[in-house]
């Protein structure tokens, strides 16, 4: 296991080494591309809302819904092999499922409202995160993401704007996205400073999720859509390192969905919880498309 783990993150190393050599920035083709493909996985979370379609990719499968329901965490790859092509880089898009006994929505919010907190549930891939402005329907915050493989620590910062949306008392959704995102050069050195954004090796230029939660079943049943943007691989090394990129895309949403499901499992009863964000007015009733 641990021959594998350093083979696969030297595969890596060979990928993100040229990378560091040769910087790259993000073109308005590839930002185009982007859009696009954002466009077409929301509309494909809108169609889930027509009448007779189903709200959750894990009710999609019998097989699946039961590994779900006996606490698997499950993730899949949501078109093809989890990444596709687009001019100048790679847009990486898995979806998973986990399931939060004993939990109600109201619990769910708690942990996925409370940014200040990030840094702790999603610790280590989470650095730093603070809230930067919330109200019942939208919320701003930043992180700060990073990864060390060997001898690369990379840390990209961002800001995001999140919006809840409910489909009923009991189901609804979140989209979140990026507002800026600049990678940070020498992290955890001396000389640390933040680059110009769309600069830099291009290890994230852009993330977008989807989330999708239900409570039925004595427990809540979550899913979470990661979408991200990145640089191309080169193609000598992509039969290497493409499985290693996979595995790791893999790994972050299965740790990231236990550790919500854990947070959850953990909190204080509702009476003993400090004010969070977003929770004034519960978490907001908002029609398809944001209009009141």
């Amino acid at each position: 296991m641990r021959i594998a783990k350093r083979v696969g993150g030297a595969a890596l190393l060979a990928a993100i080494l040229p990378a560091a050599s040769i910087a790259v920035e993000l073109q308005r083709g590839t930002l185009d591309a982007w859009k696009e493909y954002i466009r077409r996985a929301d509309a494909r979370m809108q169609e889930r809302l027509a009448a007779g379609r189903t709200f959750l990719w894990t009710d999609e499968s019998g097989e699946r819904r039961s590994r779900v329901e006996q606490g698997e965490v499950v993730v899949a790859p949501q078109v093809g092999r989890g990444t596709q092509e687009v001019p100048g880089g790679l847009i990486h898009d898995w979806v998973g499922a986990a399931f939060l006994p004993h939990a109600g929505i109201a619990d769910l919010m708690a942990v996925v409202h409370d940014y200040d907190r990030y840094k702790e549930v999603y610790r280590p891939a989470v650095a730093d995160s603070k809230a930067l402005a919330c109200d019942t329907e939208e919320q701003e915050f930043s992180m700060t993401w990073r990864r060390r493989v060997l001898f690369v620590n990379a840390a990209i910062a961002g800001n995001y704007r999140a919006h809840d949306f409910a489909v009923d008392g009991r189901r609804g959704y979140n989209i979140a996205e990026t507002v800026s995102m600049r990678e940070i050069e020498n992290y955890g050195h001396t000389g640390e400073h933040l680059l110009p954004a769309g600069s830099g090796n291009g290890y994230i230029w852009r993330l977008h999720s989807i989330a999708r939660w239900e409570e039925r079943d004595g427990g809540v049943y979550l899913e979470m859509e990661a979408i991200a943007l990145t640089r191309d691989i080169p193609g000598s090394l992509r039969w290497l390192v493409a499985p290693v990129v996979n595995r790791l895309s893999i790994n972050s949403l299965t740790t990231m969905l236990r550790q919500t499901r854990e947070a959850v499992g953990t909190l204080p009863p509702a009476a003993q919880r400090s004010a969070l964000c977003g929770r004034r007015s519960g978490w907001a009733i908002v029609k398809r498309g944001g209009e009141e």
